[in-house]
């Protein structure tokens, strides 16, 4: 069992551990993703493959001071060339993870989530974590989903959990305490998403949800707060100690994760799960530590701290939180 890291940093720190990953970085030609590739490179994270344009690539490492290898450049023009090879990349065995880097988040995803060229796998559903670093919180905490599934239905929530536990087994963290997360802590048939976040708890202690310890209905601060919690007379595994927050939709995550990194100074992590390689989606307005160690996420998660056998068994704002709405055909399992 691998200690919950506490800060963003303890994940680049774990991931210097392992070998370097190969990391298409899709549209290259911007400084912020040139400065994070080359402290990546410098830290043993990744071996960067530069897709996009050459001449603006070598432009932009110029002006950003940034020395780039010319073999490592993967020519191509428009957004949709460049989201496509980043992609082929990855399913020519030629990369194992993909960074959102100077493109159109439509274009970039459009790629992923193409049915018969893109990197989605049968049976799963797409969704995206953020690893949040909280100075008042003592570990980060998981906020799912903030960015792509919009407004996720009972089955597309406990797939949507899945994945944030999924992730967290790929960090060698067993048994995570997920809060389903509404309004209220009591089952109300007049709110949605308390049915859901009961049924949920339910599937959790019947092992229809596995590898994680989940409890809901429950207000944000029955989850963060054990205090809250018991002076609600609420008694739960999860309150105080909770790993991961499923929240009722998109609106509602995005606003939670944009509200803790604005007003408590958090820092936001994220990747996108349910796809073929791990796939690093940051923005313009992501902070150096943000982009690295998403990168720093997408190492640990192509080079898992459990061996497959165990895993099984376990079952464009300017804000830094990213955003890349999808509709539910995109998003859901192929074949569904």
């Amino acid at each position: 069992m691998v200690d919950h890291p506490a800060t963003l940093e303890d994940l680049v720190a774990r991931a210097k551990e392992r070998t370097p990953i190969r990391v298409a970085v899709v549209a290259a030609d911007q400084g912020l993703v040139l400065e994070t590739v080359q402290e990546a490179v410098a830290l043993g994270l990744i071996e960067p493959r530069l897709v996009g344009d050459p001449d603006a690539i070598l432009a932009c490492a110029a002006s950003s001071n940034v020395e780039i290898d010319r073999a490592a450049i993967v020519s191509a023009k428009s957004d949709a060339e460049t989201a496509r090879a980043g992609v082929d990349l990855v399913r020519n065995g030629d990369a194992d993870a993909v960074m959102k880097g100077h493109i159109h988040t439509d274009a970039f995803m459009r790629a992923l989530l193409d049915t018969d060229q893109g990197l989605r796998l049968p049976g799963r559903r797409v969704s995206h974590v953020f690893m949040v670093d909280i100075p008042a919180y003592p570990k980060l905490l998981a906020i799912t989903d903030a960015a792509i599934n919009i407004m996720p239905d009972l089955n597309a929530k406990a797939q949507i959990l899945e994945n944030a536990i999924a992730l967290f087994t790929l960090l060698g963290i067993e048994a995570p305490k997920a809060a389903v997360l509404s309004a209220v802590e009591t089952v109300n048939p007049a709110i949605a998403s308390t049915l859901d976040a009961a049924c949920l708890a339910l599937m959790a202690k019947r092992g229809q949800i596995a590898g994680a310890i989940v409890d809901g209905p429950m207000a944000f601060d029955n989850a963060i707060s054990a205090d809250a919690a018991r002076e609600k007379g609420i008694v739960s595994e999860v309150a105080g100690d909770v790993d991961i927050l499923l929240v009722p939709d998109l609106v509602s995550g995005n606003i939670l994760a944009k509200n803790l990194e604005y007003l408590a100074g958090a820092t936001a992590a994220g990747v996108v799960m349910g796809l073929a390689a791990p796939v690093v989606l940051s923005s313009r307005a992501d902070p150096p530590a943000a982009r690295l160690a998403a990168l720093a996420l997408a190492v640990l998660m192509h080079q898992p701290a459990l061996p497959r056998s165990q895993q099984l068994q376990q079952g464009e704002s300017e804000s830094a939180i990213h955003c890349a709405a999808q509709p539910e055909a995109a998003c859901c399992p192929m074949g569904a």
